[in-house]
């Protein structure tokens, strides 16, 4: 059942963002005169089809295969176009009106971020702010000075208001090597500055999952059950004798909050004996277990081999923020965030293709789809959060010079306003084969990452 959640919600997602990517292209190519022939959402055999009443007579169409569309329009190079329709012919249209076609895409994306920005911005959202959980001793943020309560008010000059600003900023300057300056309140004194030095491999630190616990804190948490999901036959987790709905109540005699808790505790005792409190119908048992040890990235970790789940989050009130803006005030947002998230993507991309930060951080279509079932659980205004990322990515990635891509099309046009006439055929097809295999590359890696966080 959640496997059709996640695969629905998914599916729903690509079929809105791919809708208003292609209507981009489709209304500034009616608007300047090219003709359209088909407008699809979807490839291959069309399951839905209708013609336009127009002079047109544009095919709209719902194709077999859901996983994204396109825009024809009456190009000569596709074959023979009538002498009396060649000036709407994509090639004999002036330059900046194809270049305002391919642009179009890609810019609806980034207008629809900003309005689902700007509608989450009027039902208003809640996050939590970034105060420090537990501190590892002798670790880069033990040494700064940071201790449990502390609020991260900054990373150098840009405001942290909440968990996730933390992350992103804290991830932009540690890819760009060199301290990192925090601005910070413990309880009940006033805000000073401590600075977070990292001497260790920076790419691992910019990997999924690893910046917090690299620097040796986490963040505070809410507090949730957690129970066991499933234990494996021949698991540690089965010889300590845990089972399917046991409820874990603390490791080695310290209690736990949820479970993010129980998985730091379990890591932490790699190789030694740990005692694991459960209840388990309502009766307590404290079990024990030598927590084997294996090599995650370079160190030695503790894993059960069992999966838990956890109940509903429960946050501290002194934790959350709550925001809600008035209808212009929240286009202002919109605008904001979707420029902010923009600005992430592009510098992010560049660093990985640097070197600078992982390439682990590209998602492929498993990740997307489990991230938009998750925010489909979560509720209304976490599924348009999930569509105003991907939008953003969707429009960011497009503009990318790589030939099949719109931004690789628009090069196209700026070589021919250079050259004085278009880019010979043998070129645009070794353009087209080297576009196919980057993004061959792209996807290969993007599934490894899927896959590979699965195994591990």
């Amino acid at each position: 059942m959640t496997f059709l959640v996640f695969l629905g919600a998914f599916l729903v997602a690509i079929g809105i963002l791919v809708t208003v990517h292609e209507f981009g292209h489709y209304w500034v190519a009616k608007r300047l005169g090219f003709k359209v022939l088909r407008f699809s959402i979807g490839f291959g055999k069309p399951i839905i089809k209708r013609i336009g009443a127009g002079p047109d007579r544009t095919e709209y169409c719902i194709a077999a295969i859901p996983l994204g569309g396109y825009v024809k329009m009456l190009d000569e190079r596709e074959g023979e176009v009538p002498a009396e329709e060649l000036p709407r012919s994509f090639t004999r249209r002036p330059i900046w009106q194809r270049i305002a076609v391919l642009v179009a895409g890609p810019a609806m994306n980034l207008l629809f971020a900003v309005l689902l920005y700007a509608v989450i911005a009027m039902i208003g959202t809640q996050a939590i702010k970034p105060v420090v959980g537990d501190v590892r001793p002798g670790s880069p943020a033990a040494l700064a000075g940071l201790v449990p309560g502390d609020e991260i008010l900054a990373v150098g000059d840009h405001r942290t208001p909440d968990t996730g600003e933390l992350e992103i900023t804290l991830l932009d300057r540690f890819a760009g090597g060199g301290a990192v300056p925090l601005l910070v309140r413990t309880a009940g004194g006033p805000a000073h500055r401590v600075m977070l030095r990292y001497a260790g491999d920076r790419l691992a630190l910019t990997a999924p999952g690893k910046l917090l616990p690299g620097l040796g804190f986490d963040l505070a948490s809410g507090t949730a059950t957690t129970t066991v999901r499933t234990v494996p036959a021949g698991s540690a987790g089965a010889r300590a004798g845990l089972r399917a709905g046991d409820r874990l109540v603390a490791v080695d005699g310290h209690r736990l909050a949820n479970g993010n808790q129980f998985v730091a505790a379990i890591a932490a005792a790699a190789g030694r004996p740990t005692t694991i409190e459960i209840d388990r119908g309502g009766t307590l048992h404290s079990l024990a277990v030598t927590v084997p040890a294996v090599r995650v990235d370079g160190r030695m970790i503790g894993r059960l081999g069992i999966t838990i789940s956890e109940g509903p989050i429960h946050w501290p009130p002194a934790l959350i923020v709550r925001r809600r803006s008035g209808p212009i005030a929240a286009f202002a947002v919109g605008a904001e965030r979707t420029w902010e998230m923009s600005s992430v993507t592009v510098q992010m991309l560049w660093r990985i293709t640097t070197g600078e930060v992982s390439a682990r951080n590209i998602s492929g279509p498993i990740s997307i789809a489990e991230f938009a079932g998750i925010s489909l659980y979560l509720g209304f205004s976490a599924f348009l959060s999930f569509l105003a990322v991907i939008s953003v990515s969707l429009g960011v990635l497009n503009l990318a010079p790589i030939p099949l891509l719109d931004g690789g099309q628009v090069l196209y046009q700026l070589i021919e306003v250079i050259k004085g006439s278009p880019l010979s055929e043998r070129m645009q097809i070794l353009g087209q084969q080297l576009g196919i295999a980057l993004l061959v590359l792209l996807m290969s890696l993007a599934f490894y990452n899927d896959l590979s966080r699965h195994w591990n």
